[in-house]
């Protein structure tokens, strides 16, 4: 074989590597999820990931919702689970879908009795609908007031005075700045409240804002919930150590230990161009914890409480 012969089967021979290569690359799974490593913490036993969400265009999107993120599977968070050692979850119908629960209906069958489910729904459900979803491992109904869309602030007392019976909690997602004028409406709910990714208590100044203060009122009364995850909503002092969300979600730990929640927010559908790394997050928030008798309170003893795992 000439010279020139040999380098041109060299140069065939590698074109053939890289293009076998491709495909594989091509189906890597994206998990949305950054890093990965372990949790330096080692999750209790019976853990549960309090907020996480499934999205599948096998189920259409509702019309006019902006957040619709790319498929994230079932199979794909069960990887992210291993990876940070926890088997329970609950499985929250975003924004996406509207009032459609179908997506989430279904997870939860899939996941079977590790899993729970947060619903959104509007004042025409009927009670044979929440029965059968409660049925299916239902246990709260959600509100988005950061997007518009499904449910609207005037449905709160109805359907809270609705879901008493069933043992349901209310599941609230809001912008901190708009917390303040919701308080009188908070304050008058009939069932526990719980509102996510620690309260969307706004940067800078958090600790000094209205929002804190508000949320801090409703902690106080006894009957709110709050979720420690995705600080990086809010954060303008950035990962790993969210530096300046860590005193807000610190002073509600010292609050109320017992009303404390966790949860990934996988697979962080506000986060576009940067997925957080779900390992690092969990060590931020242990450290937040701190104390061995509430991080076996917030990561299991509570969400067993309040879910109703067995």
């Amino acid at each position: 074989m000439s010279a020139l012969n040999r380098r041109q089967f060299l140069q065939m021979a590698g074109a053939s590597a890289v293009a076998a290569a491709v495909p594989a690359l091509a189906g890597a799974e994206e998990l949305w999820s950054s890093g990965s490593d372990s949790p330096t913490f080692n999750l209790p036993a019976g853990a549960v990931d309090c907020h996480m969400h499934i999205y599948d265009d096998r189920f259409p999107s509702a019309p006019g919702t902006t957040l619709r993120p790319p498929n994230a599977s079932i199979e794909q968070y069960r990887k992210v689970q291993a990876r940070l050692g926890v088997r329970r979850n609950v499985v929250v119908t975003p924004s996406t879908y509207g009032t459609d629960n179908r997506c989430t209906l279904d997870a939860l069958k899939r996941f079977g009795p590790n899993a729970r489910g947060v619903a959104v729904v509007d004042t025409s459900v009927t009670d044979a609908q929440l029965a059968e979803m409660h049925a299916a491992g239902v246990r709260a109904i959600r509100f988005n007031l950061s997007y518009p869309g499904a449910t609207t602030v005037d449905m709160l007392a109805p359907l809270a005075s609705r879901i008493g019976a069933l043992g349901w909690h209310i599941e609230l997602v809001v912008q901190g700045a708009k917390l303040p004028a919701l308080e009188p409406h908070l304050l008058a709910l009939p069932c526990p409240l719980v509102i996510d990714h620690v309260a969307h208590v706004p940067q800078p100044g958090g600790m000094q804002s209205d929002a804190m203060r508000t949320a801090q009122r409703l902690v106080d009364k006894g009957n709110t919930w709050i979720t420690l995850s995705g600080p990086y909503v809010d954060t303008k002092t950035g990962a790993p150590a969210y530096a300046d969300v860590e005193p807000v979600a610190k002073a509600f730990i010292n609050m109320a230990p017992e009303r404390m929640l966790w949860g990934t927010d996988w697979p962080h559908p506000t986060e576009k161009a940067h997925k957080p790394d779900d390992a690092a997050l969990v060590d931020t928030i242990a450290a937040w914890i701190g104390r061995a008798d509430w991080q076996q309170m917030i990561f299991v003893a509570n969400p067993v409480k309040l879910y109703g795992f067995g």
